[in-house]
This record gives structure tokens, sequence and C-alpha cells, in this order.
């Protein structure tokens, strides 16, 4: 319904050739009802503007989705893919932690610890070490693997990184379908036994739920049935961008030149 909408409207407008970018989505954005915002018009405003992802300063920060889906989802296989595809840094959770782990550090040791028992590793740790990767990535655009897992994961990111994710995409997988993909993976990882699985799935139902159903009210989640073969469900992922890209292709044609000048800077 909104992407009808939408169109609909920017068929009917004029290229506004005098005025900014900026004001020129900001009027667009008039015409929208918040329910009808699954990715809001006023956020890609601001991801293709001059203004974009500014901290006030000279900094500017990136475009951010998470990833979210329950162990065994295929959410690894697929950023592996959106990465290569779409231009994205890729930041596993997972990996940051496996690697922080064989550091041998006293925090590697104590993040191997809450693993094994299947609880979840503090916010502070599992933010800090994103922090930092995105530091070092310095990328306009970046994919973050499996985080939040929690609403206090949720919390801690936009309290450390002071920002939130644009979008937020969630690999919809069954969970006797998780479990089957986990125990055949063999990839040697401590937490790949029935035992420590069980714990993980219901760690996710009681904690990571809660952050799908936010994301979902505040129109960023996007949901992508996870059954099926790898490349069928990166086609529903590619799907997903394709329709974005177009949506922005529709509001440079809207919004004219200032707009299209604006996005190369931003997303280029």
């Amino acid at each position: 319904m909104w992407r009808r909408r939408v169109g609909a409207l920017l068929l009917r407008s004029q290229p506004a050739s005098s005025s900014t970018a900026a004001s020129s989505c900001q009027r667009l954005r008039h015409h929208l009802l918040p329910s009808e915002e699954p990715l809001a018009l006023n956020r890609l405003a601001r991801l293709f503007t001059s203004q974009a992802g500014s901290d006030g300063g000279d900094t500017q920060k990136p475009f951010i989705a998470f990833v979210l889906g329950g162990p065994g989802s295929g959410k690894g296989t697929q950023c592996t893919k959106i990465a290569s595809d779409f231009g994205f840094a890729h930041l596993s959770t997972g990996d940051l932690l496996r690697h922080e782990i064989a550091s041998g550090s006293e925090k590697g040791e104590l993040i191997l610890d809450i693993i094994k028992e299947g609880r979840i590793v503090p916010s502070e740790i599992t933010v800090e070490l994103i922090r930092k990767a995105m530091e070092t990535k310095n990328a306009k655009r970046v994919l973050i693997d499996g985080f939040p897992r929690c609403e206090e994961n949720r919390i801690a990111f936009e309290k450390i990184v002071g920002t939130e994710p644009d979008i937020v995409i969630f690999f919809d997988c069954p969970e006797d379908e998780m479990v089957k993909r986990l125990l055949g993976r063999n990839q040697g990882r401590v937490d790949d036994n029935i035992e420590t699985i069980k714990k993980r799935l219901k760690v996710f139902e009681s904690l990571n739920i809660p952050v799908v159903e936010y994301y979902s009210s505040r129109g960023k989640l996007h949901k992508i049935n996870a059954t099926g073969t790898a490349d069928e469900i990166f086609e529903a992922v590619r799907r997903l961008f394709s329709s974005l890209s177009h949506l922005v292709d529709q509001m440079v044609w809207y919004a004219g030149p200032d707009f299209i000048n604006a996005m190369n800077e931003r997303w280029l």
C-alpha cells in the first residue's frame, strides 16, 4: 500500500528545480501516514541529503543495517552475499566475539564462559567491539550481523554509538529447521551441541523477538522467509534491495539535481 501511494505521488508531482533536496523530500513526506512507512520516507531523506548521518561536525555516520534471525537461520551466509552484491562492510557480532576469545584476553575468557552457558554477552562488551570495528572499517554502509539480541543490546548501541539502524532485516526460520542446520554444519564451535542449541533457541525466543517487534513498530523491519536454499533466500533479499533502490530513484526524479548530488556524495 505505501509503495503504491508513494509511487502515485511521485508520478503526479513535478521535479523541484529550485528547492533543495531536503525540502523536496520533506514536502513528499507530508503525504504519508506513519503506518504507511515500513521504510519511512523521512529516513530516506535523512540518508540521501547532505545532512545524512551528520553529528553536527565533519564526521559522517554510516548507513547501518541490522540483520536478525535465530541461530541457524542462515543470516551469516546471507550477510556475506549482501556485502558482496550491495557494497556493505559486514560485521558479525559472533565473529567479533570469537576473535576476542581467540586473542586470549581476559575479556575473551569471560566471553567464552558466557557462551558455554548459553547466556547473552553483556551489552557493553558487544557494543564496544562493534564500535571499534566500525571505526576500523570506516565504511559508508555497514551490515551488522546477529545484533541486537535483546532490548538491552539495542539501548546500549543507541547510547554508545549514538545512532539507530536505518533498516533491520529479519530472517524468519522455523525452529526445527534451525536445529537441523546447526547440528549439520559441524564447524567445531563450542555452542554447536544439542543442549546448548536448545538453550540458545530459548534465549532467542525470549529476548530477540521483542527486539524484532520493536523495530517492526518503528517501521524499520523487513522480514525474509529463511526456508529453502541459500540462493532462493537471497533472491528475496535481492528483491528487497531492488525495491528500495527503485524508491530512491523515484525520489531522485522528484527532488531534482540537488538530491542527485547529495545522494552521490552519500551512497556512491
